[in-house]
């Protein structure tokens, strides 16, 4: 069976039909789902999502592009909320270089606030990092290493260093693009003990479905891709990434 470790459900791209979608997950493999908030609305609409279903769980936490509505209250609410027994999960926060706002600084505040909250309440990270590298690693130095690299997007000389500190790599429908040679050199260096499966549904279905909508039955595309790159089995994946996910965020 297996564990998504980040989507969101609670995108508009499911609004016609996320209960019937939903529904029928576990009968298809699906065991279980993090779903992960992007901002204050995400996060609640995360926590509501883990209350309506038996296998979905939350992550509470505001991604950089988003941080500009970030203020002392709503950290306040995001430490509050994150007590409740299936948040998971302090996500996904980080840094996002790609687009010039918010500020880079304001964005680094607010990455470390929330790395301080988790430390705080105990919880794992979910870490997103685009174009943002060097400052993401420098920051992470700065507390205990526990957490996942997101959608990992860097070289595997970068791996090596967020290796060293301890963390998890979500890999995704990008390892399947033809053009992901840089992502599958650095899988090639992570040990299969630090991978977690995920898809950032309704973002990056792998091939053959690129550029529609994603969902967790993508998830074995990128297990046949692991498995081919790592020489093991597809059950092996399977089984390998279902356990990190329930250590790293203590799932039963």
């Amino acid at each position: 069976m297996i564990i998504d470790s980040h989507a969101h459900y609670d995108d508009e791209a499911f609004e016609e039909d996320r209960d019937s979608l939903l529904q029928f997950m576990q009968d298809n493999g699906i065991e279980k789902i993090i779903n992960v908030g992007a901002n204050i609305k995400g996060s609640r609409a995360s926590i509501a999502l883990s209350e309506q279903y038996s296998f979905i769980y939350a992550a509470v936490g505001v991604h950089p592009s988003d941080t500009e509505e970030l203020d002392e209250e709503k950290m306040a609410w995001l430490k509050e909320v994150s007590a409740k027994k299936k948040v998971v999960a302090i996500g996904e926060i980080g840094l996002d270089y790609y687009w010039p706002e918010p500020d880079r600084e304001i964005q680094k505040k607010w990455f470390i606030k929330q790395m301080e909250l988790a430390q705080e309440v105990n919880l794992p990270v979910i870490i997103h990092s685009r174009d943002a590298a060097q400052d993401t690693i420098e920051i992470l130095r700065q507390f205990p290493a526990n957490g996942v690299i997101h959608c990992y997007s860097y070289t595997k000389e970068s791996a090596k260093e967020f290796l060293k500190m301890g963390y998890y790599f979500g890999i995704g429908g990008v390892l399947t693009f033809k053009n992901a040679k840089k992502l599958k050199e650095a899988v090639m260096e992570i040990p299969m003990e630090r991978i977690l499966l995920e898809t950032d549904s309704p973002y990056l279905a792998p091939e053959p479905n690129r550029g529609k909508r994603n969902s967790s039955l993508n998830i074995p595309y990128v297990v046949k891709e692991l498995a081919q790159l790592k020489g093991i089995s597809e059950e092996e994946v399977v089984n390998i990434a279902t356990e990190n996910t329930k250590k790293l965020f203590h799932l039963i």
